[in-house]
């Protein structure tokens, strides 16, 4: 079998695949920050899925323009669309349709709560960190194709959460882990990759599951 773990630098699952004996590449425009830059293609996504080489591909598309925590940002101040923000998230959007649609057997997206569900089509599952033995809370929508459902492993408590009062008096919260990528980064960059990052059980668990559905189909 060989797997493409597209939009992934972290390596964090490609990592995974390897540890099983599995032909795994991670591939993304940046520079892989897993360490193993021989088992990185660093370019375009979308060419990778379609060059024919795969049995498995794995993608974690931006979720930038996709999330709909990113809504507020579709409208400015005074009421009128953002056009630039609208462009964005069309582009986003076919992003993804070009991955689901790639000509690959067997096919997982991955993506936070997003216009995915309401703009092409819900999630075939939501799966948490905590269903693997990490102590957080991270929504995580998985698309497959000709795959089961993974299943949890190790289901712990959510982990801690920040608690706060917004202007309107409201009380929210969030992860705390989440919270702490936005005091630990400097940049957008920054903080987009660390709060993207993949939790090790879940990671293992994708990898493990899957591996195994696609050898008993063997």
């Amino acid at each position: 079998m060989k797997v493409l773990i597209a939009c992934e630098e972290s390596q964090a699952i490609t990592k995974e695949f390897r540890k099983l004996n599995v032909e795994a590449y991670s591939c993304d425009i940046l520079p892989c920050s897993g360490g193993h830059p021989d088992w990185h293609i660093q370019g375009d996504a979308i060419k990778e899925a379609y060059s024919l080489k795969y049995d498995l591909m794995i993608a974690h598309p931006p979720c930038t323009y996709l999330s709909v925590s990113g809504n507020r940002w579709l409208y400015n101040k005074d009421g009128s669309r953002n056009i630039e923000r609208w462009k964005n998230r069309g582009e986003a959007l076919a992003f993804v349709n070009l991955l689901m649609n790639a000509p690959i057997k067997h096919i997982v997206i991955e993506n936070p709560i997003s216009v995915i569900s309401s703009q092409i089509r819900k999630p075939d599952q939501i799966i948490q960190p905590f269903m693997f033995g990490d102590k957080a809370s991270k929504s995580t929508c998985l698309w497959l194709k000709n795959l089961d459902k993974i299943k949890p492993t190790n289901i712990v408590d959510k982990g801690e959460f920040f608690q706060w009062v917004d202007k309107k008096g409201k009380i929210k919260k969030q992860p705390l882990w989440y919270y702490n990528a936005f005091l630990n980064s400097k940049t957008n960059a920054e903080r987009r990759t660390l709060r993207s990052k993949t939790f090790p059980g879940m990671a293992k668990a994708i990898a493990n599951q899957i591996n195994n559905q696609i050898n008993k189909l063997n």
